[in-house]
């Protein structure tokens, strides 16, 4: 069988890239700052802070 098997058997998510990332457009201030509060990586951190800056409101930064 070929390796791209999945694709056709994947229901598609509006809410994620083809890859498996989030996607950050439709989600609103609350939804990120949950987001923000419940992710480890710096990467995704440093994304979903961007989209908040860029909506005009400051992101709740957690610390510990």
């Amino acid at each position: 069988m070929a390796a791209g098997q999945n694709q056709r058997n994947r229901k598609n998510d509006s809410m994620l890239t083809k890859t498996g990332k989030a996607r950050l457009g439709p989600l609103n201030d609350a939804q990120l700052n949950k987001l923000l509060e419940s992710s480890t990586k710096p990467k995704e951190k440093a994304k979903i802070q961007r989209a908040l800056t860029k909506r005009g409101s400051s992101p709740i930064i957690a610390t510990a």
